[in-house]
């Protein structure tokens, strides 16, 4: 498959004010020790530093900095990468600020600075003027002409690398150039900045750099001055940061000596997001001009999943086990707070609408039920005239003692009515007079098991006409995408508020609400079904025992969630998921990972029919599937090339 990950490095190095050899020297011991890197960002005015005022009006300090600019460039020769260098450039009667693109070689591309800051401790106008109107222009360097101006991009056509540069003020400015360069195709964008240190700099400059890697979806990697800097009047802090897409991958500041950091970028997420994006369209690419250069993705342009894998445990690529479920517990916390308080909104929002203000729900002690009847009790905080009547449908040698009783607590605590309904007689009456006997048939009797969700969800209906009321749904996103939900049984219901929750997610946010809840009952009973393995209790259980576990009949239910969110959020093929599959749980082997995508895959495509007459409920994170919103798929469509 076609790798587009590419190692970035931001290279903060040692610098002396003036010492064009010391920090020649200084870049090339970055180029030398980072050699998987394809694309090296170094600070503002490398070669010289940034601080050396007036001295830039020097003949020699100017000579020199080409020098070495040749100098640096010769040591990129055969090899595969790009730098990027800052250097004060002489074109026609004017002094310039400028990146210099190096590759292969040869100096290819230099960018000047468009957006010169002579404000309060900045004075750059002294010395250097705007690029910002320069296009279709060339400057001599080492007898060659390289294309000069702000109207320049530089490709590298086999790993799909498009980078923009920007220079330091540039980015604080309304009109980034960097926003032209990315609406005409950049994916990556360098900036060289010397941007100095007060107090809430720090904070600023990085909600600039995510955001603007957000706004753009684009790699985006800042290196500012360092602190050898002169401390004449101003301190620099040599803040480096890579984003991508609005997440900050790596942040340093105040390093103690020099310090590269790197993380690789996913082009191909990208690429996705921008092309799902439609609003992000492609705007004045004919104002620029393209230059050839290598930023080779790392590991190889084609590269088998396995291979991919490798490369990115070896790189310790972040890769979440659980896509859905922030690690971090404080952020965890909040964001399963968040996605209750919005589920319980739109609950509100929908008894609103209609008038109708009793909730009708099944509990059967599992999770999913748990936390719809948790989202009818934070809507009622919103809408206090709610009433929740909740019903319990157990059948006798199918549902567990654990879950009835769970159920049972659960329903007392939270409901206003509660009701035991059991299902045994009714289910099998129907069997009886579909000639199917009363009796499970042993593996693959669907009409058995099914007769019972379809049974409860016949209960809840009538039990809402009855009432005046409204069914609130219970199944989750992963039990949509695998299709494990009885076609008009479980599957359907007046408002399905846990639509777009993964059963991953499911779980931490019963446990978070347990913990902060303030009841010790609840809390208890609440962890308790946490604790329970899930199933459907669709079969006689074995004396007492839980006969039928999902995660045995649809594989595991974090890989699952894994390759749904890969596969809905950033449009991977399978060979991609099946590499990140791999690196994250590394204790797999390649046959398992193989097996459970295929099964995904196959599930996937043949229960759409399910999700094409999904009830409404309300979408919380960025992977849904209603067929109103986010995912429209045709019910026949073919799975070969996936499971293939």
């Amino acid at each position: 498959m076609k790798n587009q990950m590419i190692k970035v490095a931001a290279a903060g190095i040692s610098l002396r004010v003036g010492d064009i050899q010391y920090n020649t020297e200084q870049v090339l011991k970055v180029l030398r020790s980072e050699t998987d890197s394809g694309l090296i960002v170094f600070p503002e005015l490398t070669l010289c530093g940034y601080t050396c005022a007036d001295l830039f009006q020097s003949e020699l300090l100017l000579r020199k900095s080409e020098e070495a600019l040749l100098t640096i460039a010769s040591e990129t020769r055969g090899k595969a990468v790009t730098a990027v260098v800052g250097i004060p450039i002489r074109f026609r009667n004017s002094l310039y600020n400028c990146a210099a693109v190096i590759s292969d070689g040869a100096v290819r591309a230099v960018i000047p600075k468009s957006f010169l800051p002579n404000y309060s401790e900045f004075y750059e106008c002294r010395w250097f003027a705007s690029g910002k109107d320069l296009r279709g222009c060339s400057v001599r360097i080492g007898g060659e002409e390289v294309p000069f101006g702000a109207d320049v991009l530089c490709e590298d056509a086999v790993s799909g690398a498009v980078l923009g540069v920007e220079l330091c003020e540039d980015l604080w400015v309304p009109d980034k150039p960097s926003t032209h360069a990315a609406l005409a195709g950049a994916n990556l964008i360098a900036n060289l900045s010397a941007s100095d240190e007060i107090i809430g700099k720090q904070e600023y400059r990085s909600q600039l750099v995510r955001q603007q890697s957000g706004a753009l979806y684009c790699g985006y990697v800042y290196v500012s001055a360092g602190t050898d800097e002169s401390s004449t009047d101003l301190v620099f802090s040599g803040h480096t940061m890579i984003a991508q897409s609005g997440s900050m991958l790596k942040e340093s500041i105040f390093p103690t000596g020099a310090k590269v950091e790197t993380a690789i970028i996913d082009l191909g997420c990208i690429l996705h997001d921008r092309m799902r994006q439609n609003t992000f369209g492609t705007v004045g690419s004919e104002n620029y001009r393209i230059v050839s250069v290598s930023i080779p993705a790392i590991g190889g342009s084609e590269v088998t999943a396995t291979e991919l894998s490798e490369t990115l445990r070896a790189q310790a690529y972040p890769i979440a086990r659980n896509p859905f479920v922030p690690a971090d517990d404080a952020l965890r916390d909040a964001r399963c707070r968040r996605i209750l308080q919005i589920q319980s909104n739109g609950l509100a929002t929908r008894v609103r609408a209609t008038g109708i203000k009793n909730l009708v729900i099944g509990i059967s002690g599992g999770l999913d039920s748990t936390l719809a009847l948790l989202v009818c009790a934070e809507a009622k905080k919103l809408v206090p005239d709610i009433r929740i009547i909740a019903y319990t449908m157990p059948n006798q040698g199918n549902t567990s003692g654990l879950t009835f009783e769970n159920a049972t607590k659960l329903m007392n605590l939270l409901a206003d009515e509660s009701y035991t309904v059991p299902i045994k007689e009714g289910v099998e009456q129907h069997l009886r007079s579909l000639g199917h006997g009363e009796a499970y048939q042993g593996e693959g009797d669907v009409t058995y098991e099914n007769a019972q969700a379809r049974m409860r969800t016949y209960i809840l209906m009538d039990a809402a006409n009855m009432r005046n009321g409204l069914v609130v749904g219970t199944g989750d996103l992963s039990e949509l995408a695998l299709g494990w939900c009885t076609y008009n049984g479980d599957h359907m219901s007046m408002y399905a508020v846990n639509a777009s929750v993964p059963k991953t997610l499911v779980r931490f946010i019963c446990r978070c609400y347990a913990e902060y809840c303030g009841n010790t009952e609840l809390r208890d009973t609440l962890l308790s079904i946490c604790d329970t393995p899930i199933t459907p209790e669709l079969t006689p259980s074995a004396d007492g025992a839980f006969a039928q576990k999902t995660e045995e009949k649809v594989g595991k239910y974090d890989l699952n969630d894994f390759f749904l969110y890969y596969t809905l959020r950033y449009g991977f093929a399978p060979e991609k998921s099946g590499a990140f599959a791999l690196a994250a749980y590394p204790e797999l082997s390649v046959e398992e990972v193989r097996k459970a995508s295929r099964n995904f895959f196959r599930r996937f495509f043949t229960q759409q029919f399910k999700r094409s007459c999904l009830p409404d409920g309300p979408k919380v994170g960025s992977v849904s599937l209603s067929p109103r919103g986010d995912w429209r798929m045709p019910s026949d469509a073919s799975s070969a090339m996936w499971t293939e």
